[in-house]
């Protein structure tokens, strides 16, 4: 079977949306979801189409399988010349820049391994809530092949000599060693995941989509700004965000000591 008709019949991202939360599962268990180009192709696309439907608020990123994701699919770099390995590693790259481009919050879900740019997938999303068989590592360096762009998202996660140290030994964390590094957000039992993700996104319905959308946006582009040009940037966006109407509503019904009623977006 090849790769179009095989990704028509079993899809590598599975997409479901219930009360505005879209999940997108990679489906590709069986090789650990690894991202291939086709995953990669997949991701983008659903994550271009959760960007444009108004009936998204989160996107939950999970993954079927034993693990959530070991990273670039190996045997498919292998056996590619330099120019197409650079198409490989610009689509992932977009995929990593789109989970925080997304207007609408995302959240990793994670269990088992999520190593190299699968580590790099949760280091990307705004939020992370992993099981606690959950294993993250930036293990390239093993086989030969440092982990250069995993290490961009992760080293914007935890600190440099953390990152040093997974970069250089390749060896894997556990989670609880994720969540004190700042990593993830939330460490719970495997049958707790959905529950503790649950939560996340709940509170996340009750806020005005309008505001997080522009607030998501402004916190990625002031983060690596100079503290001078990060609160010029800030305070033009506090000024616009006090013309939204949910901020006028959201102000009033603190004032008036009630729940506010949001716009739609």
């Amino acid at each position: 079977m090849n790769a179009p008709v095989e990704a028509a019949v079993n899809p590598f991202v599975l997409s479901d949306t219930r009360d505005g939360v879209r999940t997108l599962t990679m489906n590709r268990g069986e090789r650990f979801n690894a991202l291939s180009r086709g995953m990669l192709d997949a991701l983008e696309s659903e994550l271009d189409a959760a960007a444009a439907d108004d009936d998204v608020r989160v996107v939950v990123l999970a993954a079927l399988g034993r693990g959530f994701c070991a990273g670039h699919d190996l045997k498919e770099l292998r056996t590619q010349e330099g120019p197409a390995r650079r198409i490989i590693f610009d689509a992932c790259s977009r995929v990593m820049m789109k989970l925080t481009q997304v207007p609408k919050p995302t959240i990793a879900r994670v269990h088992g391994l999520a190593t190299a740019a699968g580590c790099q997938l949760v280091s990307m999303c705004d939020l992370a809530v992993a099981s606690d068989n959950a294993r993250f590592a930036l293990p390239g360096v093993n086989v030969g092949v440092f982990c250069s762009t995993p290490a961009v998202g992760v080293g914007r996660n935890i600190a440099r000599k953390r990152v040093m140290e997974m970069l250089l030994t390749g060896d894997p964390i556990d989670a609880n060693t994720a969540l004190a590094w700042g990593l993830v957000n939330r460490v719970v039992a495997q049958d707790e995941l959905d529950a503790a993700v649950a939560h996340f996104t709940s509170r996340i319905l009750e806020r005005s989509a309008s505001v997080v959308a522009l607030g998501k946006q402004a916190f990625y582009r002031q983060i690596d700004q100079t503290l001078g040009d990060a609160y010029a940037y800030t305070s033009d966006v506090m000024t616009c965000n006090l013309e939204l109407p949910d901020s006028a509503e959201g102000i009033d019904a603190f004032l008036e000591k009630r729940k506010p009623r949001w716009s739609t977006p």
